[in-house]
């Protein structure tokens, strides 16, 4: 059973900064992608962030230059820095990993329960 537990999120300025964690565990060989996205009350989840297990990463374009995306792929933990964070960035954030292959079963996609960032403004 893989599990993905969030942690970071939390009430912040505007302009300040969160850094968010999410570690994957159980019998995994592999990720393929980690990704972060979001969800605003009212609307649809969105991608926020991602990067593959090589390293090359994407953005929305609301968030470029401002937050970054990083993974210890050891340690199966993906991280997200935001920084300059503004009201609209407010949103229940959810890790995802993508290509999660465990054992002999098809590689598997699963979420995290999500974790409350709130910017005031």
């Amino acid at each position: 059973q893989v599990q993905l537990v969030e942690s970071g999120g939390g009430l912040v300025q505007a302009g300040g900064s969160l850094r968010l964690s999410c570690a994957a565990s159980g019998s995994i060989f592999s990720i393929a992608t980690m990704a972060w996205y979001r969800q605003a009350p009212g609307k649809q989840r969105e991608l926020v962030a991602a990067i593959t297990r090589g390293g090359s990463t994407n953005y929305a374009d609301s968030v470029k230059g401002r937050f970054t995306v990083s993974r210890d792929s050891p340690k199966n933990t993906v991280y997200l820095q935001m920084n300059s964070l503004k009201p609209e960035d407010t949103a229940v954030y959810y890790c995802n990993a993508q290509g999660v292959v465990t054992g002999f079963a098809p590689a598997n996609n699963y979420w995290g329960q999500g974790t409350q960032v709130t910017v005031s403004s």
